[in-house]
């Protein structure tokens, strides 16, 4: 499986957006690549943990509970990311994954934080809930973080994140089955992208 897209070799240039963000230097060029095409979240305070285990998930964007009771622009939020890579016979380390996959999956992270950021902590909260028990909530969650990376430029990214997973015969057929049951297709995303120059070429 190749992985053609290009990636900046200077991230020097993206070194604004590390204030008020916690990020595990191992994969902290790709964070701060995927930090870049979200100005808004320049001064957001995000950490970006490792975990042994995100149970059904690789990566888990979510607020950190007591900050909800603080003003909006005083929450913090934080991105679990599964420490290791479960392939159907094997394990790898996350950050070995291609760089271009890494952006995109946490670049669709960063569009859940987008979410939040446009919720009070009570439609935060109910968030929570319905996303426990709503698959359609979940399938509609998805679709708007998605649709925050591909309207920040990132439809690239979230294409071929997404056909890597898909189309990879050593990830595991469940969490296959998973992801195109519940998540925005790689065709949607295209559509998405299609739309989206579409409107910007107009008068």
């Amino acid at each position: 499986m190749t992985h053609v897209l290009q990636l900046d070799s200077d991230t020097a240039s993206f070194g604004g957006f590390k204030q008020n963000k916690d990020i595990p230097k191992v994969i902290e060029s790709n964070v701060l690549k995927a930090l870049s095409y979200y100005p808004e979240l320049k001064n957001t305070h995000i950490r970006f943990e490792f975990k042994q285990h995100i149970k059904k998930s690789v990566m888990q964007a979510q607020p950190v509970a007591l900050s909800l009771l603080r003003k909006k622009e005083n929450r913090i939020y934080k991105i679990n990311i599964s420490a290791l890579f479960q392939l159907n016979h094997t394990a790898i380390p996350i950050h070995q994954l291609p760089d271009s996959i890494m952006i995109g999956w946490i670049g669709h992270e960063l569009g859940h934080i987008m979410d939040y950021e446009s919720r009070n902590t009570w439609s935060i909260i109910g968030f929570g809930v319905s996303y426990l028990f709503s698959k359609k909530f979940i399938q509609r969650a998805e679709l708007t973080a998605d649709t925050f990376a591909v309207n920040h430029g990132l439809g690239a990214y979230i294409i071929e994140t997404k056909r890597y997973i898909l189309e990879n015969a050593d990830i595991p057929q469940v969490y296959k089955d998973r992801i195109a049951r519940l998540y925005t297709s790689p065709d949607e995303i295209v559509e998405q992208v299609r739309a989206l120059e579409e409107d910007r070429t107009l008068p």
